[in-house]
This record gives structure tokens, sequence and C-alpha cells, in this order.
């Protein structure tokens, strides 16, 4: 998975929605791309891996 704003169509399917949502939580917002994956991320994809194979 990528945070990629381009993306998150998959996420928010209406296609007007989506930008609206985008335009909200990045108005006057920094966005800083760290280019390393989200440990909260890898975190929860684990704990659902695990509970997928229990």
């Amino acid at each position: 998975m990528t945070n990629d704003f381009t993306e998150w169509d998959q996420t928010f399917t209406d296609k007007r929605l989506c930008p609206a949502i985008v335009d909200r939580l990045t108005f006057e917002a920094r966005v800083i791309e760290t280019g390393t994956r989200s440990f909260r991320f890898a975190s929860t994809t684990a704990k659902r891996k695990a509970a997928a194979a229990a």
C-alpha cells in the first residue's frame, strides 16, 4: 500500500467525493513524504495476516 493521494479513489470510490476529502485533509497542510513504510500500517497488516492464519 502506498500513501500516494492518486490511489485514494480505491478507498473512497465516489469520484466526486474522493478529491473533496483529500482537499479538506490537506488544506493548508504540509505533506511530508519520508520514503519509508508506515509502522502502523505494517503492524496492522501483520496482525490481520496472523488472525486470518489462525
